[in-house]
């Protein structure tokens, strides 16, 4: 299958350094205090000790590599090389793993049970090409097991509406179980400018 490019990947080839600058603003950011893991702990408060968990489109490893580390059986999927390489650097221990979400297939790569929870933050969603949002979220769908849950969190006024986003997922095989304007579980409304949604297989 050969997908467009997401923009990420527009960026980088753009910038090549565009990858190094993401990866360093982020270690600076723990260096100087800055909470940067609270994706990662509203996931692990819904999980049982060691679940098998996906960082989809990883980045450079804060999310999976956290959760890696309260004992979970963590993979990190993410396009970009350069970030792979920062989150097994600084994140040592789960399965870091270059990849495009929309041909996502984890079993053909050696990874073969199905997830616990997937997680996808950092407005990963945004950055996807449009034409393929739907074959990752259907590849999300896909590898969740029958009990799982994904996370999926975004902002506003990035060129991907809620409403797409909840009419992609229902096409995705997917269902929007609850929806927060944030990620310590802030209520969302109509003029809320972050969607963070979870998901089941519908």
């Amino acid at each position: 299958m050969n997908t467009p490019p997401s923009q990420w990947a527009q960026i980088v080839a753009a910038d090549p350094q565009h990858s190094h600058r993401y990866a360093e603003r982020f270690r600076d950011l723990e260096a100087r205090g800055q909470d940067i893991y609270g994706e990662a702990r509203l996931l692990d408060a819904m999980l049982d000790r060691g679940a098998h968990v996906l960082d989809a489109g990883c980045g450079a490893g804060r999310t999976g590599g956290y959760l890696a580390r309260q004992g979970h059986r963590v993979v990190g999927v993410d396009l970009d090389p350069v970030l792979i390489e920062a989150a097994a650097q600084d994140f040592p221990g789960p399965t870091w793993l270059v990849g495009d979400l929309a041909e996502l297939d984890l079993p053909s790569r050696g990874v073969p049970d199905l997830f616990d929870a997937i997680i996808s933050a950092g407005n990963v969603m945004t950055f996807l090409h449009p034409a393929t949002r739907v074959a990752v979220l259907t590849r999300i769908a896909e590898h969740l097991a029958p009990e799982g849950r994904a996370v999926i969190g975004f902002g506003a006024e990035r060129g991907y509406s809620f409403d797409a986003y909840a009419a992609d997922v229902a096409r995705a095989g997917l269902r929007i179980d609850a929806r927060f304007a944030t990620w310590d579980l802030r209520r969302f409304t109509g003029t809320s400018d972050f969607l963070v949604s979870i998901l089941s297989r519908a």
